[in-house]
């Protein structure tokens, strides 16, 4: 209670200095007060920034973004914990920050590459005390290793940079009433055996595949969850044929996280359609799965041309109350790998589309949706009817393409990692289970035509990447069988004909004939592409053959015979897509990249006048300007027939 004097205490005195406080002010103060405390707790949250919003639809309903202010502090000694910053409830050493947040962008420094060790903290409220509610955080993304603590105590970690991740938070831990403090460590040091690859080169050179953001780079979200919740669901169509009757297949995990058993009924929409899924009795801390196939008579088709997509959501309710929604919006369509083409709805596909990365001048790869936005209409406006990253994008990106009937590659970043280390088994399975989680993360996206287990490992595969190649598509195919799985590799004429390629549905080229030389130069003269491509496809006749990358770098104007001018970027596109529309087997063709990147120090690529650390093969510069070619592209792109 406020009643009698208020000490005010000026900032020079040595002494207070004691003034009489007026009935009426602190009776004012003490309303004030007591206002604050009868607050409910959705109120406190949203002052920490906790807001009840999504970047993305798809997924479970009870989704809080923890936006607003995080801090962060850098740990150059890695000890942190020991210092601790866990527990540290002061902000006293802090930063404040937003996140997604990647604390190394605009730095190109070796140092930046080379990685570190940084703290973020989140004060925060829950979004409502009510005891009965469990509590989950949602990271999207995290480089590379995190350690994850709650009002002091590590509760959960992970390793890992482009796929999502969740941790409970344990009920004994949580402050339902009061503020609550998550630390997150996160060290973005790579090894030779992460995803990608990072280190030293022998002569000490920085190794990578691009630039190596550390921090929290996606969104995190807080998710409440009532009793039950799901844990994975995969809406899945079966179309024999463009014109056929549909079959859908539901299958839900439910898992219940009260203290004793459930009875729960899924349900499901397919458009204006109910279907039941059943109802089971789930134990205490158990999970179970509901699975239900279904006739679609007349489906709407989803295609390039016409995307259509149905609301396929599924409920899990107990009691007959609805405790929590998976959304999802997928298209029933088939992609299928037919005499060595790619067949979309049981037309031929020769679709011509753009690799891209996330990345920007001011916040590295923590980019938001306006930026996600803009690369997809740069694309749609070049013509272009797919993307393909070296990860698994954002979910903004997917939901996008799935609107708009454009068509995704998604790959798992085992990038160019050399056999000597995928030799450990921990390595493959672990690779194996990059590419299940990747499957499992994006399953309903219907513009998701390939999984794709890897970029660029040994050109001649052994024993080793076979045994890799063999597990990663049995596994990806268990839990998806309704699409093909690929593997991009180096484009090099003495690789030849690999067996270990057997199990794969498609294999992606990367080619750079006239633009780097290859070993022994084998690649140095563009003239010798028609017939190489005529050599893989007598190699495979039976698998659909993508060219997943090809480019050149520019940065300024020159003659069309000097590398790196916009003339020979030119040239080099007209050429290599002239060359492709004489191969009707081919079923797709990709300009790597769309929109420059940051790639690692000392970067070249072929340009005798580079700009590093930037990958300059974009035909859009970082700063959001079109090259000379991005209209050659647009031009050939606009005038092939992609779908059909």
């Amino acid at each position: 209670m406020l009643s009698g004097p208020v000490a005010v205490v000026h900032r020079n005195a040595l002494s207070p200095v004691v003034f009489p406080l007026p009935e009426m002010l602190r009776r004012c103060l003490l309303l004030c007060l007591l206002a604050v405390l009868a607050l409910p707790a959705s109120a406190l949250a949203q002052g920490d920034g906790i807001v009840d919003k999504t970047l993305y639809k798809t997924g479970n309903s009870g989704r809080y973004l923890m936006g607003g202010e995080w801090l962060y502090r850098a740990d150059p000694s890695g000890n942190g914990a020991q210092q601790g910053f866990a527990t540290s409830t002061s902000r006293l050493g802090w930063t404040p920050v937003t996140v997604p947040n990647a604390w190394n962008a605009k730095d190109y420094s070796d140092a930046s590459f080379a990685g570190g060790v940084g703290w973020y903290r989140k004060d925060f409220h829950l979004p409502s005390a009510a005891k009965a509610l469990s509590w989950v955080v949602r990271f999207e993304s995290v480089n590379y290793r995190s350690r994850v603590y709650l009002n002091g105590r590590l509760i959960g970690k992970n390793t890992g940079a482009y796929l999502p991740f969740e941790i409970r938070l344990p009920a004994g831990l949580l402050k339902r009433g009061g503020r609550n403090v998550l630390a997150v460590r996160v060290d973005d040091r790579r090894f030779p055996t992460d995803f990608p690859p990072s280190g030293l080169s022998t002569t000490g050179v920085p190794t990578g595949g691009w630039w190596n953001y550390g921090g929290i780079l996606r969104e995190v979200y807080l998710r409440k969850i009532d009793r039950v919740d799901f844990t994975n669901v995969a809406v899945l169509p079966d179309l024999p044929c463009g014109t056929c009757d549909a079959h859908v297949t539901y299958k839900a995990t439910v898992r219940n996280y009260g203290d004793s058993a459930q009875r729960v009924r899924v349900t499901a929409r397919l458009g204006a359609r109910n279907v039941a899924l059943g109802t089971l009795a789930v134990g205490a801390k158990r999970f179970a799965t509901f699975t239900k196939r279904i006739a679609v008579k007349h489906p709407r088709v989803w295609s390039p041309d016409s995307p259509y997509l149905y609301d396929t959501s599924v409920g899990a309710a107990v009691g007959g109350r609805t405790l929590q929604t998976y959304t999802v919006r997928t298209g029933i369509r088939s992609i299928k790998v037919v005499d060595g083409h790619l067949m979309l709805n049981g037309k031929p596909l020769h679709f011509r589309g753009f690799g891209t990365h996330e990345d920007s001048l001011d916040k590295g790869f923590a980019i938001d949706d306006a930026q996600r936005e803009q690369q997809i209409q740069w694309a749609r406006e070049a013509g272009a009817t797919l993307f393909r990253s070296h990860y698994p994008l954002h979910p903004y990106y997917y939901e996008r393409l799935d609107e708009l009937g454009m068509l995704a590659w998604t790959e798992v970043p085992v990038y160019s990692v050399k056999t000597k280390y995928l030799k450990q088994r921990l390595v493959r399975e672990l690779a194996a289970k990059e590419l299940a989680s990747a499957v499992q993360t994006n399953i309903n996206h219907p513009s998701i035509i390939v999984w794709s287990a890897g970029n660029e490992l040994s050109a001649r595969p052994g024993p080793v990447q076979g045994y890799y190649i063999q597990r990663a598509v049995k596994l990806a195919k268990s839990l998806d069988p309704t699409r093909p799985v690929g593997l991009a590799v180096a484009g090099y004429p003495s690789a030849g004909c690999q067996p270990e390629y057997k199990p794969l549905d498609v294999i992606g080229i990367n080619e750079y004939f006239g633009w780097y030389s290859g070993p022994n130069g084998q690649i140095a003269d563009r003239s010798l592409l028609s017939d190489y491509l005529d050599s893989v496809r007598q190699c495979y006749p039976d698998k659909a053959i993508v060219i997943t990358e090809t480019g050149a770098e520019a940065n300024r104007d020159g003659p069309v015979e000097e590398r790196g001018t916009y003339q020979f970027q030119q040239d080099f596109a007209n050429y290599h897509f002239g060359v492709y529309a004489t191969k009707p087997w081919l079923s797709g063709a990709i300009w790597w990249t769309l929109e420059e990147f940051a790639v690692r120090p000392n970067w070249e690529g072929g340009n005798p006048w580079p700009n590093s650390p930037i990958h300059q093969k974009g035909v859009i510069t970082m700063s959001g300007v079109k090259k000379p070619a991005f209209f050659d592209l647009q031009r050939i792109y606009k005038g092939t027939k992609q779908y059909g």
